[in-house]
């Protein structure tokens, strides 16, 4: 029954049937809050997950990923960041519900009860020092540091990993041009989290929690932070194996495991299977379909977008500052267009100008 349950499970697990069900997971939970939040159907997820976390440890090569030495604070991260974005969350819902009635955020209503910081805070801050220098001391004496022999120019590690933190973008390196992968996205990764204190400078909702107040920024935020990051570390930490192939939780990573490569770019779509057609030799020519669809993905959504689901935001920060939000908004969302495109069409590159190194 159990090997049944694990072969489903494997079967089951592809990157298109994970990305749609932790988007549709994320969108439930993002749509109904209040009803995500409470004491039963939280009880609910954590049962589930914890039900297939120990599930998974009785199989031989899910407990030998997820107990290796290297992936232990990643499976850590979970429990961590799924419990504060929960808790968040429910503090969000509550204040939202003080406010609606008329009564202050329970921040405001803590704000009067003044503590002073010698004796009391630093008390806490050095118990907590204490605990923690315990907890590093337990974790080095019971998880060895991995720790290999000296570098081989000649060999290299199959699969070979960045560590965690640059998993997301190791496996964004599978969609993009290193370029775009490697340095455009992470900068604008950076630029936008610096730029997010100016787009909304509404002080009115500062200071505590509240999701009614920015409700479609808190959604993009963590559908950035959540599902185009954490999702793509878990994915590069404990399903990508050997040649960087995708495996399920509880398949063998094996070496030898083949998969065709039928990739193509939007111009031989196009030019080769639409018009029965070689390639036109001018490079403007063959990639003139891909390069108008990248300049309507930026020009058009966001005109439209600022009449209709981010009207309220435009008339409340302007359009300047609308504008970098919208453009930051649609390069996060290109990365989940780019993945499906691949997945469902096979598709390469929208614009592939090899002669310039300029690849999308």
């Amino acid at each position: 029954m159990g090997e049944a349950i694990k072969a489903a499970i494997d079967a089951f697990a592809s990157p298109v049937s994970i990305f749609v069900g932790s988007i549709l997971v994320f969108a439930v939970f993002m749509t109904f809050p209040k009803q995500c939040t409470t004491r039963w159907v939280s009880a609910v997820f954590a049962v589930l997950f914890l039900a297939f976390f120990a599930f998974g440890l009785t199989d031989e090569h899910f407990r030998g990923i997820v107990t290796k030495p290297d992936n232990v604070p990643i499976v850590a991260m979970l429990f961590i960041f799924g419990y504060f974005t929960w808790f968040a969350m429910k503090k969000a819902v509550d204040n939202d519900e003080r406010i609606a009635k008329g009564e202050p955020p329970w921040e405001k209503t803590e704000a009067d009860e003044k503590v002073m910081v010698f004796p009391y805070l630093i008390y806490i801050e050095f118990v907590v020092a204490l605990f923690c220098s315990i907890g590093l001391v337990l974790w080095s004496i019971f998880l060895k540091a991995p720790l290999e022999e000296p570098a081989n120019p000649t060999i290299s590690p199959n699969p070979s990993k960045a560590p965690w933190y640059f998993l997301g973008l190791q496996e964004m390196l599978v969609y993009f041009d290193p370029w775009i992968a490697g340095v455009l996205l992470p900068t604008f990764i950076i630029l936008g989290l610096c730029a997010l204190p100016y787009i909304d400078r509404d002080t009115k909702t500062s200071g505590f929690y509240s999701y009614a107040a920015r409700k479609m920024p808190i959604m993009f935020f963590m559908f950035g932070f959540w599902i185009l990051w954490i999702l793509l570390i878990i994915v590069g930490t404990f399903l990508r194996g050997p040649n960087w192939n995708f495996f399920g939780p509880f398949e063998v990573w094996d070496v030898h495991k083949v998969v065709p490569l039928v990739n193509i770019n939007l111009s031989e779509i196009i030019f080769i299977k639409w018009l029965s057609q070689g390639l036109p030799s001018n490079w403007f020519l063959r990639e003139a379909p891909g390069i108008l669809i990248v300049l309507f993905y930026f020009a058009v959504p966001p005109v439209l977008m600022a009449k209709t689901v981010c009207k309220k935001i435009y008339e409340k920060v302007g359009p300047e500052r609308y504008g970098v939000f919208i453009i930051l908004m649609l390069m996060m969302l290109a990365l989940p267009i780019k993945m499906f495109l691949r997945w469902g069409f096979n598709l390469k590159y929208i614009v592939a100008i090899p002669e310039f190194f300029f690849n999308i």
